[in-house]
């Protein structure tokens, strides 16, 4: 049942629409907002952006354009007297303020409850220092790091552990101020960076795990501990990329089941040991051999991936969310996709699902379009199909750059073999595309494999739509002969 004391809920959006931070902040604002009202809840909506949806005055009871400035939201909280904030359908930007107006003390002052993710959730997920103790206590696996808060801390770590190594700010979004660094040079630039654009003036130093897979799961919690996995979905670009800038695919292609168990059982435990009411995303790295995995990262909030995860499913992940955060349970909210079935019951796919980001290369051509630990992609297109295969031809078509498909569409470019090399190596928007040309000119699957990381799975995938290129190609040949 709805809490008792929870009668008027202030909502943060996520600002502007920037690089790194998109639209579906604007999708699960608007989500949020008319959840609460179906449940009486009276909602507030802040957001700075008038090119939303979620600041149409029919979404909200009551809609301020203003700045998201803890200063402003301050004076918005003494107005309307708030019971609770939602921080979580926000993005980074909602977290990162809602945290401000915690440790002002403005929270306590006004009597404001921060539900779905409260102040010790956040901080345990975004400091990263906290982050590794909490996932030690309940014996979770992750990368060897330290946070730090100078780079003569960083250099000094780097000495024990070695190069290379992923520098991640705390408290910031896709990846902003964070890279890969290889040597002392790269390390000492790149960790000023993380450091300027973290609200704390901390980045946390970690162990490679470059080029092991990626898994995430979509996780959802109840306040009476009822836990299910809306999603797990797979990048299938290695570690080392950030899963906005990769390709991923619903569900997992590569796992075993034994692993996925592995998998699915460590997020479970994961979140019910935060304590999270809502959902969150949780990042897995696994080695090649599928013996070792890590806990990467807990995204205490809804996601890129959560929409995602919404829209391959037909699980409305922000909805539920929202009115679990008034305290209402999975088993008594209604799905509105089935019409029948409560929000306890796990989705299932028998469909595949592929995402590919659009990348806005072709708007600003002078920025470097190699792909890495922090986003460059402005959005993303979904393809639904019955095979990896369908799914991802559909995905390229939609992504509106003038092709009909990976590869004999007539708008193939011509790559050299160097070129050819480098790409599959220091991956760019085009590396699918290359992958596809390297395999009609006669690369082995082995090979690309190697260059890239890619499991040999999704390789042999493109390597089916090369051949039946040629298949085609032959007939076409043999039809003309007639």
């Amino acid at each position: 049942m709805k809490r008792e004391d929870i009668n008027k809920v202030m909502i943060l959006g996520s600002g502007p629409i920037v690089i790194g931070q998109a639209a579906e902040f604007d999708f699960s604002g608007s989500q949020a907002c008319k959840a609460l009202r179906e449940e009486g809840v009276y909602t507030i909506l802040v957001n700075s952006n008038p090119a939303t949806i979620q600041t149409d005055t029919n979404i909200a009871d009551k809609v301020y354009l203003e700045p998201l400035h803890p200063k402003i939201v301050e004076k918005i909280i003494e107005k309307e007297r708030p019971d609770a904030i939602l921080p979580t359908m926000g993005g980074q930007t909602g977290l990162n303020l809602a945290m401000e107006l915690y440790k002002r003390g403005v929270l306590d002052k006004y009597g404001v409850e921060l539900i779905g993710s409260n102040a010790r959730v956040i901080e345990i997920c975004e400091d990263r220092a906290l982050f590794d103790k909490a996932m030690k206590e309940i014996g979770e696996p992750t990368t060897k790091s330290k946070a730090v808060n100078s780079v003569e801390e960083a250099l000094e770590f780097v000495e024990e552990i070695g190069y290379p190594v992923i520098v991640r700010p705390a408290f910031t979004l896709g990846g902003t101020g964070g890279g890969i660094a290889h040597n002392e040079e790269e390390l000492i630039e790149i960790v000023k960076k993380g450091l300027k654009y973290s609200i704390i003036n901390q980045v946390l130093i970690d162990e490679s795990v470059l080029g092991w897979k990626e898994f995430e799961y979509e996780v959802m919690r109840d306040r009476k501990n009822t836990c299910i996995i809306v999603c797990n979905m797979e990048n299938i670009d290695p570690m080392g990329i950030h899963t906005g800038e990769s390709i991923v695919v619903a569900p997992a292609q590569t796992l075993s089941d034994e692993f996925h168990q592995k998998l699915r059982s460590a997020a479970l435990k994961i979140i019910r040991h935060l304590g999270i009411e809502g959902g969150c995303n949780i990042q897995f790295a696994v080695n090649k051999e599928m013996t070792e995995y890590r806990v990467i990262e807990v995204n205490p909030r809804v996601s890129r991936s959560s929409a995602l995860a919404s829209k391959a499913t037909g699980y409305p992940i922000a909805r539920i969310a929202a009115k679990i955060a008034i305290g209402m349970t999975l088993d008594e909210i209604r799905n509105d996709v089935t019409k029948e079935t409560p929000a306890s019951f796990e989705p299932t796919l028998d469909y595949v699902v592929v995402k590919i980001p659009r990348w806005p290369f072709d708007k600003f051509r002078t920025v470097d379009k190699r792909l890495g630990t922090s986003m460059k992609s402005t959005g993303e297109v979904m393809a639904i199909g019955r095979s990896f295969e369908e799914a991802l031809q559909k995905a390229i078509r939609s992504l509106d750059i003038g092709r009909f498909g990976l590869i004999g569409d007539g708008k193939d470019k011509e790559y050299t073999d160097e070129e050819i090399e480098d790409i599959l190596k220091n991956p760019t928007d085009e590396r699918i595309f290359v992958i596809a040309y390297a395999l009609d000119r006669g690369w082995s699957v082995e090979k690309i494999a190697e260059l890239t990381n890619i499991d040999e799975f999704f390789i042999r995938k493109i390597k089916n739509i090369v051949d039946m290129k040629k298949e085609l190609e032959k007939l076409g040949k043999e039809l003309k002969g007639l």
